[in-house]
């Protein structure tokens, strides 16, 4: 990639534009999104930390391996969130009669992930402060016969103050910056596909709108 990442993040109709003229690569794209999921996979150290401890007093050990599955699923999972996203909207863009190749699509897309890198990160700063005052129950290997009492005790851990705080601060960061990755895909999708300011909006608006309805929705059932 031979342009700045400042006029991706604060040009990136320029920055798409000229990139039209270089061969097609996702080597920066999965560099990017790699950056995701690796500050991911250290938020997810940390939630899964605290699944952890509340398991651990069922059966020792679970902690480990309940930390291990979420970090390996942030990382694996951001992959293929970028996947799904560049799919989405490459299918919506047929509707709008779109031409060029998946190829370029997922390229520009991994491109627009940056600011997600970004706000991922400032989660990640956050939880560190939240994290510590968050009060996890303890359960024996009693409850293990008993699953109300587990019930009970995800719930507990889920509605705790600090929790609650700290998992709405992480969505309201998450939409600011998904917010200002879909503004980079709207340029991305207008090169990649040949697509009017219009129809590139509606491709990325959609998925996106829907996504933060699932997202607000998620919270307020917790």
């Amino acid at each position: 990639m031979k342009q700045s990442i400042i006029n991706l993040l604060i040009r990136p109709g320029a920055f798409f534009q000229n990139a039209m003229n270089e061969k097609e690569s996702l080597k920066f794209p999965v560099l990017v999104v790699l950056a995701g999921g690796i500050v991911g996979a250290m938020y997810g150290y940390l939630l899964g930390g605290l699944t952890g401890q509340l398991l651990n007093g069922i059966l020792p050990g679970m902690g480990t391996i309940i930390v291990l599955s979420t970090v390996i699923g942030a990382l694996i999972g951001t992959f293929i969130f970028w996947v799904i996203w560049a799919g989405v909207m490459y299918a919506l863009s047929f509707v709008f009669k779109g031409e060029g190749t998946f190829r370029r699509t997922l390229e520009f897309v991994g491109y627009g992930y940056l600011p997600q890198v970004f706000g991922t990160l400032i989660t990640f700063v956050i939880a560190l402060d939240y994290i510590p005052r968050i009060h996890v129950p303890q359960l024996s290997a009693a409850a293990a016969q008993n699953p109300d009492l587990m019930t009970e005790a995800v719930k507990a851990l889920m509605h705790d103050p600090a929790m609650m705080e700290l998992s709405q601060i992480a969505m309201i960061i998450s939409i600011v910056f998904l917010l200002w990755s879909a503004n980079i895909w709207i340029f991305g999708m207008q090169q990649a596909r040949k697509l009017s300011p219009r129809d590139a909006a509606l491709c990325v608006g959609i998925p996106v709108v829907v996504y933060i309805l699932y997202m607000v929705y998620s919270i307020t059932v917790m």
